[in-house]
């Protein structure tokens, strides 16, 4: 079955992919190996979860949506625009506290985040990105959300959030762990992981949308992400498989 299913098809085609802007570092290398496996190629456009879910609302021609949590697909779901009723896990996400290596914070820990020295903290818009969702849930869990909600700096999405505190327009931030593994921020900075239980878990889910041409292959393209050696590879760049123990799959 898996040699039916990602066999090449005969003529190339292109699959319009809706992705959570976590997975910008994550899904080029990724989407390359597919193409040379099928010759479906993707054409990916990178936003936060809200705004790709508000544009496929606004009937934005999308084949496939991954977003950032479960909640954003549901809603694709409620509204009658995917082809299943369950939106599919493909992979969980960490948050992360970074800091570049030029900041005054040398020894980080989560008491850096209460370190009168720290001014400034980028988190995304918790209305839009899921990880400022679970940025908001961490600090608010270890009593931090009131005495830092001054010294927010709120970005669009988690990408975004990444450029702040990379480029000096916040002194920290809490990202998602796929952008601090990529080149420049390894390069810049260092992180920790935030306390799993300050958080719920992110697990990061898609739909193939019902009114895509192209449904057979999105299919494809959500099953070769779940296969066995392309959730180990998500490791790499900082996403946990969609079945660890955790998230009940």
């Amino acid at each position: 079955m898996a040699l039916l299913l990602f066999a090449p098809l005969a003529m190339a085609q292109s699959l319009r992919l809706a992705a959570a802007a976590d997975l910008q570092s994550v899904l080029p290398p990724i989407l390359a190996q597919l193409e040379r496996q099928t010759h479906i190629h993707v054409d990916a456009s990178y936003q936060s979860s809200a705004t790709l879910a508000t544009q496929i609302q606004n009937g934005a021609p999308f084949d496939l949506f991954m977003a950032a949590d479960m909640s954003f697909p549901q809603r694709i779901i409620s509204e009658g625009l995917a082809d299943a009723d369950k939106a599919v896990p493909y992979a969980r996400g960490t948050l992360v506290l970074w800091v570049r290596d030029d900041s005054p914070f040398r020894q980080l820990s989560v008491h850096t985040l209460s370190d009168p020295a720290l001014k400034t903290l980028a988190i995304a818009n918790a209305e839009h990105a899921p990880y400022g969702r679970a940025a908001e849930a961490s600090l608010k869990s270890l009593c931090l959300y009131d005495q830092l909600k001054p010294k927010f700096v709120i970005a669009e999405n988690i990408a975004q959030t990444a450029q702040y505190v990379d480029s000096g327009n916040a002194q920290a931030g809490l990202i998602s762990l796929t952008s601090a593994l990529t080149e420049r921020l390894r390069a810049n900075g260092h992180y920790i992981a935030m306390p799993r239980d300050s958080y719920p878990p992110i697990l990061q889910g898609a739909v193939v949308l019902k009114n895509s041409s192209n449904r057979t292959q999105a299919h494809q393209l959500l099953e070769f992400l779940l296969s066995s050696p392309i959730q180990k590879e998500l490791a790499v760049y900082g996403l946990e498989p969609a079945n660890t123990p955790e998230t009940g799959h």
